[in-house]
């Protein structure tokens, strides 16, 4: 998830890209870059936010009316000035600036080198320069549709040539993009907000769509040349309002981006052929693998939460015994560590210091250490033995909502590929769950449409002192973490409790009208939850369940349902707990909160 924003006029191009940029570096800021056409095209670009990006072009500023800029949020390759973009083939003809992910781009690269392409980055982003190169036959929008042709994966693409001076050509699939129509001068944006200040006509472009830009002109056309007619988007929001997509606030926005993380955590992870997980990143360390006594999960609050989901599945796919430790305790309890032992530690920021310092205990006794990380050269990215990014892409808001679900379909590999690896699955078991979690967005996306219904509900419980989540085995680590998300935005008690442990004391706060959330998702144990949802019912509770699409018996039980779509029951917690967040935001909403920075709370916490 990163930052594009192009410009072509009579105006300082320079200028407009570092204020254009600025609006979008919530997207993404470990590095930015500028190219701008001036008989030739220039390129300036650094590590770090864009205020470091300035200072270099205030001592050798970009000159041109013409140009693309950048701000990364990186992925492959550490944050660098060589792996910043715009992306320059060897000859610096052609400039290049990407979002989203290339898939194949190492079949593509290793093609270029037996070429004598010479590659400057660690990025997938610049074979695409290379490949254009490569491809050039005296047409710069042809030579881009040949070449997108052979790339696979999400990508908002802008690109300038000296070739052809005078266009700007975008092309989109999986990645945002739109275009600004101006007066006498034209804009690109991988969001409105880059654009807003200087018009407020645009054209969305849908996937497969390409954009010509020249200064007088827009023409909007499919990837296989076919002319589009496309109706011109008035934008009514305000600057703030079109930083959040039209959203009221970042963490609905960033709610809705799941479907869209799933994805990109999803992507050159799976076989092309849907039966086998390809994590690279966990080749150094397959023989622990597959002999590995135990492993240890370590984590704080959300991440916490992913890995006692993660637990259920790798026990259950690995056959390996998995404790989950609270980060903060983990240390100071001695835990038992031998040279058979994985540690795996999970970290939206990565800078966690509680989790670093579990990290740094882990390696001191030996153990090798496995990270889940969203961000690319963070400090548990640069200490873990292995890493694996998320790319769930920035989260403004606190309350983590998008970094969560991505880190379980993390985990959920991870526990597949260990699985492949200890040979404890079968191949057609392994790849009915890769069809599984591939159908996440798409599931994703159909939960999303309920907004109204879970929205209603919130509204009525806004006002109760507290609230109780129950579920049993799998569905309690979803409780767990709805019940944060509700406390840490709405200010509400609640609590979270393995529903067969009710009638062990906590019944006794059951009374007329008490809210309950219950979820049922998991067939083995269905039966036993239905019978404590009964429990509560008829001790005065209001129950919401939380079941999966055709239950009739969970709508006889309770007095509101959600349903998510059928899936895997192992992977069902990717799902059910989309409900619950969008029940604490709504239930925030109800009552005022600032929603997207809630009261003593941080969004990394970097002391202990």
């Amino acid at each position: 998830m990163c930052g594009i924003v192009g410009y072509i006029g009579d105006k300082q191009a320079q200028d407009v890209l570092i204020n254009g940029l600025k609006k979008l570096e919530y997207r993404g800021y470990d590095s930015a870059g500028l190219a701008v056409y001036n008989g030739s095209v220039k390129v300036n670009k650094a590590k770090g936010r864009i205020d470091q990006l300035e200072t270099l072009l205030s001592e050798s500023p970009l000159e041109g009316t013409m140009g693309i800029g950048h701000t990364r949020w990186a992925t492959h390759g550490q944050p660098s000035d060589e792996n910043s973009h715009p992306h320059l083939d060897q000859s610096g003809k052609f400039a290049v600036v990407h979002n989203g992910i290339i898939e194949n781009y190492l079949e593509i690269k290793e093609e270029l080198m037996a070429k004598g392409y010479q590659f400057s980055s660690e990025t997938d982003s610049e074979v695409i320069s290379h490949l254009l190169a490569d491809l050039y036959n005296g047409n710069l929008v042809a030579t881009v549709q040949e070449a997108v042709k052979k790339i696979k994966g999400a990508y908002a693409l802008a690109i300038i040539s000296e070739y052809d001076p005078g266009k700007i050509v975008t092309v989109r699939f999986d990645s945002p993009l739109v275009i600004g129509v101006g007066e006498g001068e034209n804009f690109v944006g991988s969001d409105i907000p880059a654009i807003l200040e200087h018009t407020r006509n645009v054209y969305i472009l849908e996937n497969n769509e390409m954009a010509v830009l020249t200064r007088d002109s827009v023409e909007i056309m499919t990837v296989d040349g076919s002319i589009v007619a496309k109706d011109v988007f008035r934008v009514e929001w305000d600057m703030v309002q079109a930083e959040k997509g039209g959203y009221e606030h970042f963490l609905i926005k960033e709610i809705h981006e799941q479907p869209r993380a799933f994805r990109d955590t999803l992507a050159s992870r799976i076989s092309e052929d849907g039966r086998r997980v390809v994590l690279k990143e966990l080749e150094q360390g397959r023989d622990l693998l597959k002999e590995a006594d135990k492993i240890f999960i370590v984590a704080c609050g959300t991440s916490y939460h992913a890995g006692i989901v993660a637990k259920y599945a790798m026990e259950q796919l690995a056959r390996v015994p998995v404790e989950v430790d609270v980060a903060s305790e983990f240390r100071y309890r001695n835990p038992i560590i031998t040279d058979r032992t994985l540690v795996i530690v999970i970290s939206q920021s990565g800078e966690t210091a509680d989790t670093l310092a579990a990290l740094r205990e882990s390696k001191k006794q030996g153990a090798r250490v496995l990270a889940i990380t969203n961000v690319v050269g963070s400090s548990v990215a640069r200490e873990a033995d292995d890493v694996i990014y998320t790319w769930a892409g920035p989260e403004v808001s606190v309350a983590s909502t998008k970094a969560y679900t991505s880190q379980l379909v993390a985990l959920y590999l991870t526990a597949l590929y260990t699985a492949q690896v200890r040979e404890t699955h079968s191949e057609d078991e392994i790849a009915d769950l890769i069809s599984g979690l591939q159908q996440l967005p798409e599931q994703a996306e159909a939960i999303l449409e309920q907004k109204g219904q879970i929205k209603a509900y919130a509204e009525k419980i806004s006002s109760h002192p507290s609230l109780f989540f129950i579920g049993r085995g799998i569905d309690y680590a979803v409780c767990m973490e709805g019940s944060l998300k509700l406390k840490e935005i709405s200010y509400i008690h609640s609590e979270a409790y393995p529903a067969g442990e009710l009638k062990h004391g906590t019944l006794a706060l059951i009374e007329e009208g008490v809210p309950v959330v219950a979820i049922a998702t998991q067939p083995e144990i269905y039966e036993k939850t239905i019978s404590n949802i009964v429990e509560v019912k008829t001790r005065g509770a209001h129950v919401l369940g939380v079941g999966t699409e055709g239950d009739r018996e969970l709508e006889k039980s309770v007095d509101e349902t959600v349903f998510v779509p059928k899936t895997h029951p192992l992977l069902a917690p990717a799902l059910s707990v989309i409900p619950l967040q969008l029940l604490a935001y709504y239930a925030s909403v109800a009552r005022g909160n600032d929603v997207d920075k809630p009261r003593n709370l941080a969004k990394s916490v970097t002391v202990e």
